[in-house]
C-alpha cells in the first residue's frame, strides 16, 4: 500500500532551553539585512504541530518535491529496486524542481546494497579541456564579477546523464523507458504549480526574463511571473528527455544534445567542445567511511570535502557523552562548535583525487581526533586564526538531495546540483533545461577570499577535465551490515553540519528522523568566525552563557533541506508497525515522503 505523508507548510517546531521538542516555536526568517539564496518560503504559521515521520512498509522515497517522490514511489511498488528508484527521482526532479534538479549539472551517489559493500559514484561536472587557472581573472589578475557564475563560460560538462544511466544499468532492474517515462509525462503534460513551486521560480525571475528560451517556458505570454494554479508544460524537455529514454548516453554525449549545447555555448563566449561531451566519465570511487557509537557511517570522499568533515567532526565527539550533556545545552553545543571549527580548518588542500594527494587517513585518525580534545578548552572559545589555514568549498546552497529504500534493504543516498539556482542561466536551443555553473566551484584565485571570507585552494585550482570540490555530504548509516539511516542535504559548507545535526539528533538524542530534520541548526566553518544559528537553535540562557565563553553569533535564515529514512522504526532502536520511516525538511514547502 501506498502511503504518503506531506506538508506544505514549513517547519513548526524548534528547541527551547536546551530540552527537547517543543509544539508552537516556529523558525523565523533572518532579518532583511541577512539574505540568503535559500530563504524564500520562511512564513510559517503559528503553533504547527509536530509531524510525524511517514511510514513506508516495503519502502520509502524522501526528496524536495512531492511529484518527484511519489514517482519514487510508484516505481517502488511495480517491483522496481532502490536503483530504478533513484533513476526515476533523479528523471522527475528535472522536471519538477527544475532550479536544482537536473540533467545539466552533476553530483554523488551513494549507493549500498542488500548484503555488498557500498559504493560511490561520481558523477559530477568536470572542466572542458579548454579550463585555465585564470580564465576568471582579468590582465592585472583581478576576478571578473560574475563570469564564473553566469552565461556559457561558467558552464562545466554536466554528468547526471551519465551517472543516472550507469546507476540503472549496472544495479537497477527495470528499463530506460520504464523509469523515464514519469519524468517525460510531467514534462509533456506538466504539473500544476503549488505554493513552494512559485516562491522557488520567483527565486530568477529577472534571469528568465534574460533567455529567451526560460522566458517561453518559465513566464506567462505577458512576461510576468508564473503563479499558483498555473500549469508548467515543458515540452522541450520531455522531448531531450525522449531522446534519452532511447537511445541512452550517446544521445546527450555524442549526438544531437551535445551538438546543440556545444553549438550554443562556442555562440555565447563559451569553451565547451563535443570532445568534452565524447570523452567525459563517471567515476566509482571507495566511499569514506568512519564509525559512532558502533554505527558504520560511510559517505563522500574526495572530491568532496563534506565527508571528511562530517567523520573528523564525529571522531572528535565521539570522545565526549553528548547524551549526558543534553540537546542544545551550552556543555554541548560548545563542544559541537569546536569541532566544527577543527573540521573546517583541516579541509585545506583537499581536491580533486585525480590530480591533488588528499590526506584523508591522517585527518580521520581517531588519535588525531584524541589530540584534538586533548587541546580543546571546555568552557571558552578557540580563536579561529589559532587553527591552521583552511579551505572551506565557496560552493552554492541550492543543491537538491533524494534519499531510497526498498524492501530488500538497499539503500541509496543522492545529493546532485546546477550549482546555483537554475544553474548558469543558460538553455541551449531547443533542448529545454539550464546548464550549470560549476566552474565557479573552482577556486577562481587561489589564496584570496571570495565576498564569504573564504579562502580559496591552490588544490582546487581550475584545470581541464578537474572535478571541482565539493561539500556534498550523501551519508549511509549501518548496523551489522545492515543501512539503519540514509541521509544528505542542500546547503554549500554548511552540508556536513546539517547531516551531523541530524545524526547527532537521532543517535546521541533519541529523536525521530522527523524531529531531527526540524531540528533548528547552527554552523561554525573556522572563518568567518561567528556561528551561525537559525531562530530557536539556543535558548536566551545558552546563548548568553556561550557569549561569556566568548562565542560570537549571527542570526541567519533558515537553511538546507535534508532527506532522511529511518529503519525499523520512527526512532533509532525502536521497533515500528512500518518497515521505514521517512522524514523531509519543512523549512521550504513542497517536499515529501513517499511510503510504499
Amino acid at each position: 500500500m501506498h502511503r504518503r505523508h506531506l506538508s506544505r507548510s514549513v517547519i513548526g517546531t524548534a528547541l527551547l532551553c536546551g530540552t527537547l521538542l517543543q509544539p508552537g516555536i516556529t523558525l523565523a526568517a533572518a532579518p532583511a539585512s541577512a539574505p540568503d539564496p535559500l530563504a524564500y518560503g520562511t512564513t510559517q504559521p503559528d503553533n504547527l504541530p509536530p509531524l510525524q515521520a511517514t511510514p513506508g512498509q516495503h519502502g520509502m522515497v524522501v526528496s524536495a518535491q512531492k511529484l518527484a517522490s511519489d514517482v519514487g514511489a510508484q516505481i517502488l511498488a511495480q517491483g522496481g529496486n532502490a536503483a530504478d528508484a533513484a533513476v526515476a527521482v533523479g528523471y522527475a526532479l528535472a522536471v519538477v524542481y527544475p532550479a536544482a534538479g537536473n540533467i545539466g549539472g552533476g553530483g554523488f551517489m551513494l549507493l549500498r546494497p542488500k548484503g555488498k559493500p557500498a559504493i560511490f559514484l561520481d558523477f559530477r561536472e568536470k572542466a572542458p579541456q579548454a579550463a585555465t587557472a585564470d580564465m576568471f581573472l582579468d590582465k592585472q589578475g583581478n576576478v571578473i564579477t560574475g563570469e564564473s557564475v553566469t552565461g556559457w563560460k561558467a558552464v562545466a560538462v554536466p554528468g547526471t546523464v551519465a551517472g543516472l544511466d550507469r546507476v540503472l544499468h549496472d544495479w537497477g532492474s527495470l528499463s530506460r523507458q520504464d523509469v523515464m517515462a514519469p519524468a517525460i509525462r510531467l514534462a509533456r503534460a506538466g504539473f500544476i504549480l503549488h505554493k513552494g513551486d512559485i516562491e522557488l521560480l520567483r527565486t530568477s525571475t529577472e534571469m528568465f526574463r534574460k533567455s529567451p528560451q526560460a522566458r517561453a517556458i518559465f513566464l506567462r505570454p505577458d512576461g510576468s511571473p508564473l503563479r499558483e494554479g498555473d500549469r508548467l508544460v515543458q515540452k522541450d524537455l520531455a522531448n531531450t528527455l525522449q531522446l534519452i529514454a532511447d537511445q541512452g548516453t550517446n544521445a546527450f554525449y555524442r549526438d544531437s544534445i551535445a551538438r546543440t549545447i556545444v553549438d550554443a555555448s562556442q555562440q555565447n563566449g563559451g569553451i565547451l567542445q563535443l570532445s568534452d561531451f565524447a570523452r567525459y566519465k563517471t567515476r566509482e570511487l571507495s566511499p569514506l567511511s568512519c564509525h559512532y557509537r558502533g554505527y558504520l557511517i560511510e559517505t563522500a570522499p574526495p572530491p568532496s570535502g563534506g565527508g571528511v568533515a562530517l567523520c573528523e567532526m564525529l571522531n572528535i565527539l565521539s570522545g565526549y557523552n553528548m547524551h549526558a550533556l543534553g540537546l542544545h545545552t551550552a556543555p554541548a553545543l560548545q563542544r559541537e562548535i569546536e569541532a566544527m571549527r577543527h573540521a573546517y580548518s583541516d579541509r585545506r588542500s583537499l581536491g580533486d583525487p585525480e590530480f591533488v594527494k588528499n590526506p584523508v587517513k591522517e585527518l580521520l585518525d581517531p588519535a588525531y581526533a584524541a589530540r584534538i580534545r586533548a587541546h580543546t578548552p571546555l568552557n571558552k572559545a578557540t580563536p579561529s586564526a589559532s587553527l591552521k589555514e583552511g579551505d572551506a568549498s565557496p560552493e552554492k546552497h541550492e543543491t537538491t538531495q533524494f534519499s531510497v529504500i526498498d524492501k530488500n534493504g538497499f539503500a541509496i543516498s543522492t545529493t546532485y546540483t546546477l550549482n546555483g539556482w537554475f544553474g548558469a542561466g543558460v538553455i541551449a536551443g531547443n533542448t529545454g533545461f539550464f546548464l550549470n555553473d560549476e566552474m565557479d566551484d573552482f577556486s577562481t584565485k587561489p589564496g584570496a577570499p571570495n565576498m564569504f571570507g573564504i579562502v580559496g585552494s591552490k588544490a582546487n585550482a581550475i584545470a581541464p577535465g578537474k572535478t571541482p570540490l565539493s561539500s556534498m555530504t550523501p551519508t549511509i548509516i549501518s548496523r551489522d551490515n545492515t543501512p539503519v539511516m540514509v541521509i544528505g542535504s542542500p546547503g554549500g559548507s554548511r552540508i556536513p553540519t546539517i547531516v551531523l545535526s541530524v545524526i547527532l539528533g537521532v543517535v546521541d538524542y533519541g529523536l525521530t528522523i522527523q524531529q531531527a530534520i526540524d531540528l533548528p541548526r547552527l554552523h561554525q566553518q573556522w572563518l568567518p568566525e561567528p556561528v551561525e544559528i537559525e531562530a530557536g537553535a539556543l535558548s536566551p540562557r545558552v546563548q548568553k552563557t556561550l557569549e561569556q565563553e566568548g562565542y560570537s553569533f549571527a542570526p541567519h535564515a533558515p537553511w538546507g533541506i535534508p532527506e532522511g529514512i529511518l529503519a525499523g522504526g520512527a526512532k533509532l532502536n525502536e521497533k515500528g508497525n512500518a518497515l521505514y520511516y521517512g522524514g523531509f525538511d519543512r523549512r521550504h514547502e513542497g517536499g515529501g515522503a513517499a511510503g510504499e
